[in-house]
């Protein structure tokens, strides 16, 4: 994926409560919700609160991030 692909995804995932599957170059997967996307060079961090954890936040560097995807609710209806 771009860099401007995965600032895009995590944005929208963010804005929507939605969900991520990130999949770092060193092969690590982290599941949360994008809380904010941070470009500026001195941080260049993306922010996540892990499903199920609302008082915990973790942050992954954007230039780790090797790909990006939505995760499908598990909610049936």
């Amino acid at each position: 994926m771009t860099y401007e692909d995965i600032v895009s995804l995590l944005g929208y995932a963010g804005g929507h409560e939605q969900a991520v599957r990130i999949t770092t170059t060193e092969q690590t997967e982290v599941i949360g919700i994008p809380t904010s996307v941070d470009t500026h060079v001195t941080a260049h961090e993306v922010y996540l609160r892990p499903a199920g954890s609302d008082d915990t936040e973790i942050a992954v560097s954007l230039g780790s991030i090797e790909a990006v995807e939505l995760v499908r609710s598990s909610v049936s209806g």
